[in-house]
């Protein structure tokens, strides 16, 4: 059974959760990761920013889903773990290097839902629920908020509706990895070849 993954190996309480406690657990152990994600500011800048491309906000959905996966079938994974992991989709996905110990807060925190929903307590979920909640269902990006949907102005200014922008307060310590710079290659009549770009 699935849920039984997210299960520590040592039963914290004296009781077994019957199937239908530990499909409860499951559910909210995905809704916590979820949640997590979600609410990670470095995340929310990238998808914002369309670094992951204009397909952004499914990469997040994807990332959320894909990390519920891994660590469905990794029942052992601490902390650590759960930061490199998130750390390489960010570089892979959103071409994002994460300079702070954001990832691994995020970690932290979901190996304590993990921890939680093993005990049939859902505490953990609820707040990180009631925090996204309080913002409308916005994400925190830059000590502002920003709303699904809205228009991103300053990336492409056409109207289209986007990932959104949001007002900006202090950058945190996220730092996009720069594509690699294209040197101009000037031939031997003065000619500079022109790069195509991606």
């Amino acid at each position: 059974m699935a849920s039984a993954a997210i299960l520590p190996s040592k039963m914290e309480t004296t009781q077994d959760l019957n199937a239908s406690d530990a499909q409860k657990a499951q559910a909210h152990f995905e809704l916590g990761i979820t949640l997590c994600l979600f609410l990670w500011p470095e995340l929310s800048l990238a998808v914002s920013n369309q670094w992951g491309g204009p397909d952004s906000s499914s990469k997040r959905e994807w990332f959320a889903q894909t990390t519920i996966d891994v660590l469905t079938e990794t029942s052992d994974a601490d902390a650590e773990w759960i930061e490199s992991f998130l750390l390489q989709v960010m570089n892979d996905e959103f071409e994002v290097n994460v300079e702070d110990d954001s990832a691994y807060e995020v970690g932290e925190q979901i190996v304590e839902i993990r921890r939680q929903c093993g005990r049939g307590e859902f505490s953990g979920v609820l707040r990180l629920r009631e925090r996204w909640e309080e913002r409308g269902g916005r994400e925190e990006v830059n000590g502002g908020f920003r709303d699904e949907g809205e228009v991103d102005a300053e990336t492409d200014g056409s109207g289209d509706e986007g990932d959104g922008d949001m007002e900006m307060g202090e950058a945190p310590s996220v730092v996009r990895t720069p594509r690699e710079r294209v040197v101009p290659e000037v031939d031997d009549d003065g000619f500079t070849k022109v790069a195509r770009k991606r």
